[in-house]
């Protein structure tokens, strides 16, 4: 007679080796609050110059509605921004590593426009397309993501063995396959470290350039709004609210690159 065998569930080792990467993760976070929160207290810090954990909190669930509804439109110009020079940066590369002799002049006038402060870029973005205007926000984001886009891209572009690159020339190969076969998967990981960076870049850009001017409902009015009452831990409030739009679009980057790039070695050094 044959012996019905239950195996284990193989998800039960997964979920706990996951829970174990993430727990130093979870207990870093509680331990700095907790340090904040007695901080405030045992030195009688004034509240206009740091609120305690638990008074953002507070102001957090009072103020839940207007703040969920300013980081959605917020995270608007964000996401189009971050696109934007995304592609604008990967599309430029790609001409680059075709046409290197022009490496040099884009590169200087890549360094340039990113060597312009946000604090300029934003007034002159709000009067090309309207202080309200999505475009005026995006813009800016747009900017800050393009340069470290352009610059990671290009070097994983141009970073190819040349045995490769011989025997894609040995089968033919045009520039076209060249790029898109053999440069653009070896770019790759370039690519997505940029991408990471960006992401932080393009809140950045948006909550600063809505500082001056912008939607009543964007979340960089809120914050300097409440911090003009004097309202500090609404402020904060508003301030790690937009720290986790960026963290999550880090999250969706990663994500994405787990999809895209299974067969790279950092993800296998991660999971050994």
């Amino acid at each position: 007679m044959s012996t019905l065998r239950l195996s284990r569930p193989a998800g039960g080792p997964v979920l706990r080796a996951r829970a174990l990467r993430f727990a130093p993760v979870a207990l870093t976070a509680v331990t700095l609050l907790g340090l904040w929160q007695a901080a405030v207290v045992l030195f009688d810090v004034p509240v206009f110059i740091m609120p305690t954990p638990v008074m953002i909190a507070e102001a957090f669930r009072h103020d839940f509605g207007t703040i969920m509804s300013a980081s959605r439109s917020t995270a608007e110009p964000v996401l189009l921004g971050l696109v934007l020079g995304s592609l604008g940066g990967i599309a430029v590369a790609l001409v680059v590593s075709r046409f290197p002799r022009l490496s040099g002049p884009v590169l200087n006038a890549a360094v340039l426009i990113n060597c312009a402060p946000i604090v300029a870029l934003a007034p002159i973005f709000n009067n090309w397309f309207g202080v309200t205007s999505l475009l005026s926000k995006a813009g800016v984001a747009a900017v800050m993501v393009f340069f470290p886009v352009f610059v990671n891209t290009t070097r994983g572009l141009l970073q190819i063995a040349p045995l490769h690159l011989e025997i894609m020339e040995s089968l033919a190969a045009g520039p076209r396959h060249v790029a898109f076969l053999l440069r653009l998967p070896n770019a790759l990981p370039f690519v997505f470290n940029a991408l990471k960076l960006g992401t932080t870049l393009a809140v950045i850009g948006v909550i600063v350039s809505e500082y001056f001017g912008g939607s009543t409902e964007a979340l960089g009015v809120y914050i300097a709004y409440q911090a003009a009452l004097p309202r500090f831990d609404y402020a904060w409030a508003g301030i790690l609210v937009s720290g986790a739009i960026g963290l999550g679009l880090f999250g969706a980057v990663t994500l994405l690159e787990r999809i895209l790039m299974p067969w790279h070695e950092s993800l296998h050094e991660e999971k050994s």
